[in-house]
């Protein structure tokens, strides 16, 4: 017996919804640590909420205010020239401390506690950083060009 166009296996739908359930948990494990740590946390935390809303009302939920919140930040990120500047500045920063750290350059003379402490996981924890300045300065341009209002388009006025 033939199946029909569109219909899918049982088993490519489990496949899916498992799919969707690791990888968002993932996504907002990852989130979590990356509001404390260097990186896009609540991007990630959306993007994990996300891909759980496909099968949760609760993560539907708390998606909405999530999302609501990271367009308001982002906005608000791209409101005046210097906040941009800071943002960019802030970006590069990042990959450069993370060329730093991938280098690992003896520590410095006035170092406290044991070299073995000095700017420990190598290239590992410098990609990441360098991630990280990646992901500031493509949030920055998507932020920029969906938030930032252009003066050459003429305002509608209300009726």
């Amino acid at each position: 017996m033939a199946r029909r166009v569109g219909t899918r296996s049982p088993a490519v739908a489990v496949a899916k919804r498992l799919a969707a359930e690791i990888g968002g948990y993932f996504l907002v494990a990852l989130g979590l640590v990356a509001l404390v740590l260097p990186g896009p946390g609540l991007l990630l935390i959306v993007a994990g909420l996300a891909l759980l809303s496909t099968q949760y009302r609760w993560a539907n939920r708390l998606l909405h205010p999530a999302k609501a919140r990271a367009y308001r930040l982002a906005a608000k990120g791209v409101q005046s020239w210097p906040r941009i500047a800071f943002s960019i500045f802030f970006g590069l920063s990042l990959v450069a401390i993370g060329i730093l750290w991938g280098i690992d350059f003896p520590p410095p003379e006035w170092w406290p506690i044991s070299p073995r402490w000095w700017l420990f996981g190598g290239w590992g924890t410098g990609v990441t950083v360098i991630s990280s300045g990646g992901f500031v300065l493509a949030l920055i341009v998507y932020s920029f060009v969906r938030f930032r209002p252009r003066p050459d388009v003429p305002r509608h006025a209300a009726p």
